[in-house]
């Protein structure tokens, strides 16, 4: 049974939560350009350098749920049932991320990344270690014997997923679409598809 957490941790979730919400709002008021670390921490009524004992940096405060965001896609992996496949255990999860992410209530915070080249490449630089986090869960598995580029090509298929439902029109239909391609990848990754014809293998004349 899990130990629930202390004081010290309650009071410390606390003021990361009220930083970043602190931020957001100021972000979604003036644009976030306009909003320092230095406002951020006189409103939050909190040091700046109790912001980077909780932050890395300005852009991480607006992917606050980052750790979260790459924790339930790795436990999709590792807390599922045995037996249970793979693939559909990271449909499940992504739809219900991506759920959250296309509601109306995010939607400014998405258009607010998507008008800043900085939090553009934060979001790349993000998918990039969640890419691999993913990768490793999946090659640790003893019940995947995959290559390691199989793992990572499959991880990154399914980190992608997400910006691609996210700005589609209809989010939920996205990640069931591409989920059936993931799907289909990762099955001929593991050996059931090998009588397709092999590449270079025609003569050209």
């Amino acid at each position: 049974m899990p130990v629930p957490p202390g004081r010290r941790e309650r009071k410390k979730a606390a003021t990361r939560q009220k930083i970043a919400d602190t931020a957001l709002r100021l972000f979604l008021e003036r644009g976030y350009d306009a909003v320092g670390i230095r406002d951020v921490a006189a409103e939050a009524d909190v040091a700046v350098t109790t912001i980077f004992s909780h932050f890395a940096s300005k852009e991480a405060l607006v992917f606050e749920q980052d750790k979260d965001f790459e924790q339930r896609l790795t436990q999709a992996v590792t807390g599922r049932a045995p037996h249970e496949p793979l693939i559909p255990a990271l449909r499940d999860e992504m739809q219900a991320l991506v759920r959250h992410c296309a509601s109306d209530s995010a939607a400014p915070i998405w258009h607010m990344i998507d008008e800043s080249p900085a939090l553009r490449q934060y979001e790349e630089s993000m998918r990039l270690r969640h890419t691999e986090a993913l990768a490793m869960a999946i090659a640790a598995d003893p019940g995947l014997p995959q290559s390691t580029t199989a793992c990572r090509t499959i991880a990154r298929f399914v980190i992608d997923a997400h910006p691609l439902a996210r700005e589609a029109a209809d989010p939920e239909a996205a990640v069931d679409e591409i989920f059936r391609m993931i799907e289909a990848a990762w099955e001929v990754a593991g050996g059931r598809g090998t009588d397709l014809p092999a590449p270079n293998s025609s003569a050209v004349g």
